[in-house]
């Protein structure tokens, strides 16, 4: 256990110490790989985090989105029940409201008229902190994420990453869910989940 501690440690660690010009540039190389996967050029309904800190940059690929058509639903974290809510929006920049630890996450007025139900989504796009090449991956230790894919075995799932995330094989357990694809600025690994 504690392996997958120090391991989640060191790599957000080395992630926090990219620049802001190397995290832009990476995000958008990612989002554009994103972007041209048959999966998500499919899907209708996509569901999304919105990033944080120094995860890979998603507001732009919200908008991209959402102009392109799709219903695009983002994460709201109820920490007491343990669980993740899709919520639909269409305007990023003001139906955002920072909520748990800060995220952004919408707005207490769209919460309960734009829920999604999660067996509508097709593409499932997750941050981590960890993922490998078998396409496992390490949230940041709150499950919230994998309980919420659990429910939905049929959704795509995609996790973004920078490379220096990216390890041969992480100390996964049995509640970790392996995603179908972990995209990063320079390749796309595919899962055989």
């Amino acid at each position: 256990m504690s392996d997958s501690n120090q391991l989640r440690k060191d790599i957000l660690a080395t992630r926090n110490n990219l620049s802001p010009e190397e995290l832009q540039e990476k995000s958008k190389a990612i989002g554009n790989r994103l972007l041209e996967l048959p999966e998500i050029v499919k899907s209708k309904s996509i569901f999304l985090y919105v990033s944080f800190r120094s995860e890979v940059e998603t507001m732009s690929l919200l908008k991209t989105l959402i102009e392109s058509g799709k219903t695009v639903s983002v994460p709201i974290t109820y920490v007491k029940e343990r669980r993740l809510d899709a919520i639909h929006i269409t305007d990023p920049e003001n139906q955002l409201v920072p909520g748990y630890c800060d995220i952004p996450e919408p707005d207490k007025s769209i919460r309960v008229s734009n829920i999604v139900e999660p067996e509508t989504i097709d593409s499932v796009i997750l941050p981590g902190s960890v993922f490998d090449e078998r396409c496992g991956r390490f949230g940041y230790g709150g499950g919230f994420y994998d309980r919420f894919v659990s429910k939905i075995p049929k959704a795509c799932r995609i996790g973004l990453a920078f490379d220096l995330q990216i390890v041969k094989l992480a100390p996964l357990q049995d509640h970790d869910e392996l995603l179908d694809y972990v995209i990063t600025e320079t390749r796309i690994i595919r899962g055989k989940r």
